[in-house]
């Protein structure tokens, strides 16, 4: 009985590890930026104030969904994506390590 209760744990917590492990992927035209929140519809990314799109999205480092409203910290890596007006449509809060790799490579 033992020794299934421990592979049970075992296994679970290999499961846990590459769940943790997992890498967000970023899409190829994401550029990087330090955001600050500001008031909505506003943010500014690299001191400049940007609008974001209608049915923007901001994902924290958890990769969970935050709302505009609950933005608190500042200066903040992020990856972000605009739309074809120009406005940010996708928002990735980085973690550290996130943050010291380097972009993807953009297709041309």
């Amino acid at each position: 009985m033992q020794k299934k209760h421990f592979l049970s744990v075992i296994l679970l917590a290999t499961l846990t590890y590459s769940a943790a492990a997992y890498e967000r992927p970023f899409p190829s035209n994401a550029k990087r930026g330090t955001m600050t929140p500001a008031t909505y519809p506003a943010i500014n990314i690299d001191g400049k104030e940007r609008m974001l799109s209608p049915g923007a999205q901001i994902f924290n480092a958890n990769n969970t969904i935050d709302l505009p409203d609950n933005l608190r910290a500042g200066n903040v890596t992020v990856n972000f994506t605009e739309n074809n007006q120009g406005q940010i449509h996708r928002i990735w809060m980085l973690t550290p390590q996130e943050a010291s790799k380097p972009l993807p490579v953009q297709n041309r």
